[in-house]
């Protein structure tokens, strides 16, 4: 009894001492884990009795155990474990660096704890640098367009000051161009700086005003050889050379990877839309009344995706060196176009979901998508693609593989055309569909029959539901 209430004081006293200093956790790990060992073989042994039990006992390990990791991987991230340095967190197994594209916080301005500080751009996703600790920004570490990886410092925080410095200083009245014109600052000779007791004195030398261009604009070329041997026609309206984003640097290796690496081939066919627009029509007021959820057209594909993929297991597949891998779950990966470029997100275990579970997923990750949030666990992974051009108003097309998947389903945008049904012409809502597939795993029978499946699940529905 008296033994159990020392080892539960003495798991408080480092649980409290782990949570204040993430240095003395990470001297002490080793110290702790032997302790809790100690703990944990008492606690097997000893019969509880008094005022501490074997849960309040395992429930104070688990808050050393905690404390320890925790102060282990902030000390692990932040590299040199300085108290109030803002640092760039752990941006995934597979992203080494990334671009900082924007400081949002200043010297003096004011941030509270888990506050976004800076923002990262990376070959995958943005990923929000935010502050461990409340304050003022005491310095920036880093500026903007720097190549950073994780554990680089970004600011200084002066813990515990809340308001910005800048708010206490009188407010100067901007400088106009004529006035910053008539200001000039001689610089200081050695002698004076030596005669002042400064050994660094900075004074703000206002740059000169470009002139103003004599040639008109339409008739400069903006545009300049790096060798500096090229010449240039003259152009009206001039060129702009704009740095690429990481995504798009990324979208583009990938894209040539899939182009070097498989044999790629596309087939092609065309679906009735009647009865899935009819069943829309029908059931859509219904179906958002029950699961908050507008139905659209993507959980129709998706799902009649996931029955022809059951049906031809290779279209799901994938190469692996010398073996083929053959996957038993689906995870389709939907082709999102944003502001930023293309993302794919994942919908996980969709051979498990019904159509509502599909639609209120891709709604999820199309609002992640959009606003910048997406992670880079929402996009890893993925057997199969869906693309839908057809929003964008695209007739026909063929779509290119996501790497390391095996074949992408493009769709496209719906039209009315006159086509034949028994002995009659009727006009139908149609939409072109495309398969691209690796041939080297997949046979063109595969292919087409794979096609026309889906095909057949679209146009009749019901064919899901009784799983035909």
């Amino acid at each position: 009894m008296v033994m159990a209430r020392a080892l539960v004081r003495l798991l408080r006293t480092q649980a409290l001492r782990a949570s204040s200093s993430s240095a003395l956790v990470q001297r002490g790990v080793v110290g702790a884990s032997s302790s809790a060992q100690h703990v944990r073989e008492y606690g097997a042994s000893t019969p509880a009795s008094g005022g501490f039990s074997r849960t309040e006992i395992s429930e104070s390990f688990n808050g050393v155990r905690r404390c320890v990791w925790q102060g282990w991987t902030r000390g692990f991230a932040s590299g040199s474990g300085e108290p109030g340095v803002v640092v760039v967190p752990f941006m995934g197994e597979s992203i080494e660096d990334g671009s900082l594209i924007a400081i949002l916080k200043k010297p003096g301005d004011s941030v509270a704890v888990d506050e976004i500080i800076a923002q990262i751009e990376t070959d995958k996703v943005t990923i929000d640098v935010r502050s461990d600790v409340a304050g003022s920004i005491e310095e920036i570490l880093a500026k903007e367009g720097d190549t950073v990886k994780a554990g680089t410092k970004i600011a200084r925080v002066f813990e515990g000051v809340v308001g910005t410095v800048s708010s206490t200083l009188p407010k100067e009245e901007p400088l106009s161009t004529s006035k910053v014109s008539e200001i000039s600052v001689p610089p200081l000779s050695p002698k004076t700086a030596a005669a002042s007791g400064s050994s660094a004195v900075n004074i703000y030398t206002p740059a000169p005003l470009p002139p103003q261009l004599k040639t008109p604009p339409e008739r400069v070329a903006h545009s300049k050889s790096t060798s500096g041997t090229e010449v240039h026609m003259l152009t009206k309206g001039g060129e702009r050379r704009v740095p690429m984003t990481r995504l798009r640097k990324r979208v583009a290796i990938r894209l040539k990877d899939s182009q070097n690496t498989f044999a790629l081939l596309t087939t092609f066919n065309e679906i009735d839309m009647f009865n899935l627009m009819q069943m829309r029509t029908q059931h859509k007021d219904l179906f958002q009344e029950k699961h908050g959820v507008k139905l659209g057209f993507m959980s129709g594909f998706v799902k009649a995706a996931v029955s022809a993929l059951k049906q031809f297991p290779a279209v799901n597949a994938v190469i692996d060196g010398d073996d083929i891998l053959y996957r038993d779950y689906v995870d389709i990966s939907i082709a999102v176009g944003t502001a930023k470029g293309l993302v794919v997100p994942v919908i996980r275990g969709a051979d498990h979901m019904n159509f509502a579970q599909i639609e209120k997923t891709i709604n999820t990750l199309g609002k992640k998508a959009n606003d910048g949030s997406i992670s880079i666990d929402d996009m890893a992974g993925g057997t199969f693609t869906i693309s839908n051009g057809g929003v964008y108003g695209s007739l026909i097309s063929t779509p290119i593989i996501n790497p390391p998947q095996s074949a992408i389903l493009g769709m496209h945008s719906i039209q009315r055309r006159p086509v034949v049904v028994g002995n009659e012409i009727v006009v139908k809502p149609m939409m072109y569909v495309a398969l691209t597939y690796d041939h080297r795993l997949i046979d063109g029978r595969e292919a087409v029959l794979f096609l026309r499946a889906v095909k057949d699940n679209v146009e009749d529905p019901r064919r899901l539901l009784l799983d035909i």
